[in-house]
C-alpha cells in the first residue's frame, strides 16, 4: 500500500512536544530524558492513529523494526559493561592507568589521547571498542593529571570517531557508500579532503589546551597517592597490558564485535583469577554488577567502582525509548515529511549539502540512531545529487561528515548514550570539546558552497 503523504505541519507537532518535554524534564525538573522520549513516542503514535488513520499494528511494526536495528548496539553495550567490570577486577585498567601516569605529562596528554584513540579506531573500525578499552584508561589517567573529564572525553571521542569514519573495517564507512552508490575506497579517499583539515585543527586545539596544564599545576602528591592505592589493591604488571592488545588484535582480524568483545570480558575474568586471586564468584559479580573499589582512597574508589552488565541498563533503556520514538516517526511518514521540507530549500550544491547535514543531524536527534541518520538521508537525497551530476562519493562523504560524527553529540542517541555511559561523562558537558565532530560538518559545508572537491560524474556539466 502506498504511504500516505504527511503534512510537515502535522509532522512538526510531535517534534515540538518532544523538545518541550525534554526541556522541562532536563532543565526544570532535573529528571532523566527517558519518560519524555517515551511519552513523545506515544503522543506521535496517537497522531498517527487519530489524524493520519494509521493502524496501531502498523505503528507497532515500525517500532519493533527500528528497535531491531539497535539490538546489535545494545548487546555490545551490555558486553562493554562486562568488559569494564572484569578488566578492573583483573588489574588491566589499573595497570594501564599506573603506567600511563608514569609516561604521560599533562602538556602532551590530550594530543596523545587523540592520536592513540585514532590509531586504535583505525585498526578496529569501531569507536565503541576504542572508548571501551583505551578510552576508559585514558579517562583515569587524565583525571589524575588534573585535566577535566569533559575535555578528556572530547579528545577520546574525536580520536575514536576519526577511525570510525576512515577505517574500511567500520560499519558506517561501508554503509554510507552503499546508500549513495559509491565505491568503498573512493569514499574513504574522498573523505580525506574534509576529515584531514578537521583533524589537524582538532589536534592544534588539543595541543593548545594541553599546554595550559603545566607540570607546576600538577599535584604530584595526588598521583603518588593514586599509584600507591593502585599498588595496594592490585598486582600491577606490564603483562596485564597484553589483554587489551589481544582484544584489539581479535577485532582487527575481523572477528565479529559481539563474540570478540565478550571474549575480552572472559579473558579479563581468567586473568583476574590468575593475577589477582579472584574467585569465580568474584568474576561473575564483576560481569554482572561491576567492580566495587574499597581502597579507602576516595579518588581511586570513585574511578574504579564501575562496570558490569547492570551499569548499562540506564543507557539501554534510554536507547529503547529513543528508538521507540524514532520508529513511530519513521513508520508514520512524519520523518520523511520533515526531511522533504529541508530538501525544498536545496537550490544550490551548497544548500544541498546543508540540507543533507541538517537532515542527518535531525535523524540523530529524533530517531536516536546513527544508522538511520545515514540510511534515511542517503535514500532521500541520492536522486538530488544525481540530478546535479555530483559523483555518489560526494553524498557518501556528507553522510559521514554529519550522520556519523554528530551521533556521539546527542545524549539519547545510541552513540552518545554509549560514550556517556562508558566514559562516565555528564550529558552535553563534553560536546564543546569534540572538536573533530563539531568542525567536520562545517568544513563539508564550506566545500559545498565553494565547489572544492565536489566532483562531478564523467560527462556531467560543471
Amino acid at each position: 500500500m502506498e504511504k500516505q503523504k504527511v503534512s510537515p505541519w502535522i509532522a512538526l507537532i510531535p517534534v515540538i512536544f518532544l523538545i518541550s518535554s525534554l526541556y522541562y524534564a532536563i532543565r526544570i525538573a532535573g529528571a532523566d530524558p527517558h519518560i519524555p522520549l517515551f511519552t513523545s513516542a506515544i503522543f506521535a503514535a496517537l497522531i498517527g492513529m487519530l489524524v493520519l488513520k494509521i493502524k496501531w499494528s502498523t505503528i507497532e511494526e515500525g517500532i519493533v523494526d527500528t528497535i531491531k536495528m539497535s539490538m546489535g548496539a545494545i548487546i555490545i553495550l551490555m558486553i562493554i559493561g562486562m568488559v569494564i567490570g572484569t578488566w578492573i577486577l583483573s588489574g588491566v585498567v589499573p595497570s594501564m592507568i599506573f603506567y600511563g601516569l608514569k609516561i604521560l605529562s599533562p602538556k602532551i596528554f590530550l594530543l596523545a589521547t587523540l592520536l592513540m584513540c585514532s590509531v586504535v579506531s583505525l585498526a578496529t573500525g569501531s569507536s565503541w571498542t576504542t572508548a571501551g578499552t583505551v578510552g576508559i584508561a585514558l579517562m583515569g589517567i587524565g583525571s589524575t593529571l588534573g585535566i577535566p573529564a569533559p575535555i578528556i572525553g572530547g579528545a577520546i571521542i574525536s580520536g575514536a570517531y576519526f577511525g570510525d569514519k576512515m577505517s574500511p573495517l567500520s560499519d558506517t564507512t561501508n554503509l554510507a557508500p552503499a546508500m549513495a552508490g559509491a565505491k568503498l575506497f573512493d569514499h574513504i579517499k574522498h573523505m580525506i579532503y574534509t576529515t584531514g583539515p578537521s583533524y589537524i585543527i582538532a589536534a592544534i586545539l588539543f595541543t593548545i589546551i594541553g599546554l595550559g596544564y603545566t607540570s607546576e599545576a600538577l599535584d604530584n602528591t595526588l598521583i603518588n597517592q593514586f599509584n600507591e592505592g593502585l599498588q595496594g589493591a592490585f598486582t600491577i604488571s606490564p603483562l596485564l597490558l597484553l589483554v587489551p592488545v589481544i582484544v584489539i588484535g581479535i577485532v582487527v582480524m575481523k572477528v565479529p564485535a559481539i563474540p570478540g568483545l565478550f571474549g575480552g570480558a572472559i579473558l579479563g575474568g581468567l586473568v583476574a583469577m590468575m593475577m589477582q586471586g579472584a574467585s569465580l564468584g568474584d568474576v561473575m559479580g564483576a560481569l554482572h554488577y561491576g567492580y566495587e573499589s574499597a581502597t579507602g582512597i576516595e579518588v581511586v574508589d570513585e574511578l574504579l567502582s564501575r562496570g558490569g552488565l547492570d551499569s548499562m541498563m540506564w543507557t539501554i533503556s534510554l536507547i529503547l525509548c529513543a528508538m521507540t520514538f524514532g520508529g513511530v516517526m519513521e513508520k508514520t511518514g512524519m520523518l520523511e515529511a520533515l526531511a522533504n521540507v529541508i530538501l525544498g530549500f536545496a537550490k544550490s550544491t551548497g544548500s544541498l549539502v546543508v540540507a543533507t547535514i541538517l537532515t542527518a543531524l535531525g535523524m540523530n536527534i529524533l530517531a536516536g540512531d546513527q544508522y538511520l541518520s545515514i540510511v534515511i538521508p542517503g535514500r532521500m537525497f541520492k536522486d538530488a545529487y544525481d540530478k546535479r551530476g555530483l559523483a555518489p562519493k560526494n553524498l557518501s562523504r556528507v553522510l559521514e561528515d554529519s550522520g556519523t560524527l554528530t551521533s556521539a553529540l546527542i545524549p539519547w542517541n545510541t552513540c552518545g548514550a554509549f560514550m556517556i555511559a562508558t566514559l562516565g561523562l555528564a550529558p552535553w558537558t563534553y560536546v564543546p570539546y569534540c572538536f573533530l565532530n563539531l568542525i567536520n560538518p562545517f568544513v563539508s559545508i564550506f566545500y559545498g558552497f565553494t565547489g572544492i572537491t565536489m566532483e562531478k560524474v564523467e560527462g556531467a556539466e560543471s
